[in-house]
């Protein structure tokens, strides 16, 4: 983390050092909810800023088999941020946090690729991921064309570096303030291991 705060939307994860990271948005929920819905240990949670997640977990939170997720509240999303895992993409935890609700479940890795997914109550609307040619999955995979058209994120086409990014911010209103490195406490643990 780099202390410092996005100016709007996701701006952070344009501009700075984030090779890998999974990012969950749940509407309406409080953080040690969704961290519930995600397997949390119960154990783990305590309210941290960026030197105590340092001093508690150190190598361990870019564990990607137990990962260290943090959490906020930005406007009416509830964010869960994973440095090194990817449980938010997991089917059965996006099932989870979305039950009675909406999920949005962004993932970024240094290939580089996206992968964006969208939940509703329990079932997966929109997915794709631009490790290839868009083509979007789901029970409706054409819900956000609207949203996606004008960033360039077209069905059978190659998706542009941070389209995915300007969807979630576009299509959903999505922004997520950077903790502060001291100070600046939020709720975090550790996600279990997702079963086999």
């Amino acid at each position: 983390m780099t202390g410092t705060h996005a100016e709007r939307g996701l701006e952070m994860f344009r501009v700075g050092d984030f090779p890998l990271y999974t990012l969950t948005f749940v509407r309406g929920t409080s953080p040690a909810e969704l961290l519930s819905r995600m397997g949390v240990d119960p154990e783990s949670l305590a309210l941290r800023d960026g030197m105590d997640l340092a001093d508690d977990f150190g190598d361990d939170l870019y564990d990607d088999e137990e990962p260290v997720v943090t959490t906020g509240v930005d406007g009416s999303w509830t964010w869960a941020w994973e440095q090194g895992g990817v449980h938010g993409l997991d089917q059965r935890i996006l099932s989870a946090v979305s039950r009675g609700t909406e999920a949005v479940a962004l993932h970024h890795n240094e290939k580089p690729m996206y992968w964006f997914t969208y939940a509703v109550d329990g079932e997966v609307v929109v997915d794709f991921h631009t490790l290839q040619a868009i083509e979007p999955t789901g029970q409706d995979p054409t819900r956000l064309d609207d949203h996606m058209r004008p960033l360039g994120l077209v069905p059978g086409a190659w998706a542009p570096l941070h389209g995915v990014l300007s969807l979630v911010e576009n299509a959903f209103g999505i922004r997520l303030t950077e903790p502060a490195e001291v100070d600046d406490s939020r709720l975090s643990g550790r996600l279990g291991p997702l079963p086999e």
